[in-house]
């Protein structure tokens, strides 16, 4: 067999289902062996930096590792932001480029660019294919790489010559991911830190749901009693009336929940990026840590660990849930939780305001979100809204990119997502920059037939922005756009779009497309003044 048949062979054998990008001359024939497999689908999309997104939404989703391809030069820069992202995410992505043969390298050449260096600083592992035998090697191994904690990107550059060579070799065998566990004493050791403490404060990142420890999790905490807190990525980990959930902190301003950590004596630090909150912005007060997470501490001054517990989350729970796991409640002082819920704008009464305000229409999707709807919200200044008000049902059906935090991720996420989990309702959230960067993967999911709601926050700026600098230097320059008419744009595309005028009008939107479960629509929401709210 040439060896871009062994290539497919070797993706299979991975498990993929779909393949996301975009072809050209130097992936031709790649594209011809996929067009023969009757196990992996290829998901044509419109621009390669929505290829990665989707790949990146899709393997977070799945637990499996998302695939994206481009061919070789401005197809494989295209793909960079998305792998980016999917990279400080810890999303398990494998990124395959074309390019151009050994005999283009040695000399400038059209569209030629070292694309293994450009993707170094972006993956963890960016390699090129330099023999056909080492196909099956190469494949095994970024697999493995991309879904070993932590997660992230890998890329896999095929030449062209080497695309049509023979490759008699087969796929190498799929073997589990290793785990690790802490030995005894070091679970002793953290009880015996735990018991010494008298106000311990849990600190919940997005590692416990990649690990898809929160059973676990909330076995450790109800024994414990102690307050919880979040990261963005790891909102639902507690249900939101749950006594013990102090909901989200790393914000950089208005954190409400800071407090809580300085009343704190000890922080149980489980599963937390430091890419989603830097240690000096809310361990002011230099609060010991016991780190419990798949991989050692990172050395930080306002991370002082005093003790760890490295390996798998899973497992590490289970031998911490012991029956002499210490109790320790206690209610941190001055009604916080519910300063918190009044400041982040949790629980309104959406009867008494009918306007269009952002929280106002966080509220309304979470009372009619059902345990397994998927919302995806894009970066901008109602990302910081999402992560203060809207409470997900369910860990991990919430996706914020907090590490990249790269504008445009949403709508092509949104497929990611769908495909992902074809049963679940999925809303993306997206400002209408966010909306333009990537509005033609519109076709993409019209074509797949797929079933979204698409919010875009219509306001003609880019509102985050526009209000640092208006923090900054009292006036703001740079930020103000003109933007289509998003309903006629929808139509276009063959999609229904509305444009409710008032809060009730688009709750009715929102349950009747609910209901029907049937195709695209596209809610442009004009957005008023009561968004400077979403500070």
């Amino acid at each position: 067999m040439k060896a871009t048949d062994l290539l497919i062979q070797c993706l299979e054998n991975e498990g993929v289902e779909y393949i996301f990008g975009i072809m050209g001359k130097e992936t031709l024939d790649l594209m011809d062996s996929l067009s023969k497999s009757k196990k992996i689908q290829f998901i044509n999309v419109r621009h390669e930096q929505g290829a990665a997104f989707m790949a990146d939404v899709y393997g977070r989703l799945t637990n499996k590792v998302g695939v994206c391809l481009a061919t070789l030069g401005p197809g494989a820069t295209n793909l960079l932001t998305g792998i980016a992202s999917a990279n400080l995410d810890h999303s398990p992505v494998v990124a395959i480029t074309g390019q151009a043969g050994f005999e283009r390298q040695l000399q400038e050449s059209h569209q030629y660019l070292d694309i293994v260096k450009i993707f170094e600083p972006a993956t963890k592992w960016s390699v090129q294919i330099k023999d056909s035998q080492s196909i099956p090697k190469i494949i095994r191994q970024a697999f493995r790489l991309a879904q070993m904690e932590k997660p992230g990107a890998v890329l896999i550059e095929l030449p062209e010559n080497i695309a049509s060579q023979m490759a008699p070799t087969l796929p190498l065998p799929v073997l589990p991911l290793p785990k690790s566990t802490p030995n005894s004493q070091a679970i002793e050791d953290a009880r015996t830190l735990i018991s010494q403490s008298q106000k311990p404060l849990v600190i919940v990142g997005n590692g416990v749901i990649r690990q898809t420890a929160i059973h676990e999790l909330l076995t450790f905490v109800e024994n414990l009693q102690s307050p919880v807190i979040h990261s963005f990525m790891a909102k639902g980990v507690l249900p939101k009336n749950h006594p013990l959930n102090y909901f989200t902190f790393g914000f950089k301003k208005k954190d409400e929940v800071l407090p809580i950590i300085e009343q704190s004596d000890l922080l149980i630090v489980i599963g937390f990026d430091f890419v989603e909150s830097a240690p000096k912005d809310w361990n002011k007060g230099m609060k010991p840590i016991l780190h419990i997470d798949t991989l050692p501490a990172e050395m930080d001054e306002h991370y002082p660990v005093k003790k760890e517990l490295v390996g798998d989350l899973n497992e590490t729970f289970q031998q911490l849930n012991a029956p002499d796991l210490p109790s320790k409640p206690w209610v941190p002082v001055g009604n916080l939780k519910e300063q918190i819920k009044t400041a982040y704008q949790i629980d309104l009464d959406v009867k008494e305001n009918l306007s269009l305000t952002i929280e106002n229409i966080l509220t309304v999707i979470e009372n009619n979100a059902t345990e397994n709807t998927i919302v995806i919200s894009d970066v901008g200044a109602h990302k910081l809204s999402i992560a203060r008000t809207y409470q997900s049902k369910q860990a991990g059906r919430l996706i914020i990119s907090n590490g990249f935090a790269s504008m445009g991720i949403a709508l092509p996420g949104s497929i990611g997502a769908k495909l992902a989990c074809p049963d679940a309702p999925v809303i993306c959230i997206t400002g209408d920059g966010g909306a333009l960067m990537n509005i033609s993967e519109l076709e993409t999911a019209k074509r797949l037939g797929l079933s979204l709601i698409i919010i875009v926050l219509n306001d003609s700026t880019l509102k985050l922005e526009e209000q640092m600098m208006q923090e900054k230097f009292s006036n703001s320059f740079g930020t103000a756009f003109g933007n289509p008419d998003f309903v006629q744009l929808a139509e276009s595309f063959g999609i229904a779009g509305v444009r409710p005028n008032q809060l009730n009008e688009f709750e009715q939107v929102l349950k009747n497309t609910l209901t029907q479960n049937n195709g695209i629509t596209l809610i442009d929401i004009k957005m008023g003044m009561d968004t400077q709210s979403t500070k």
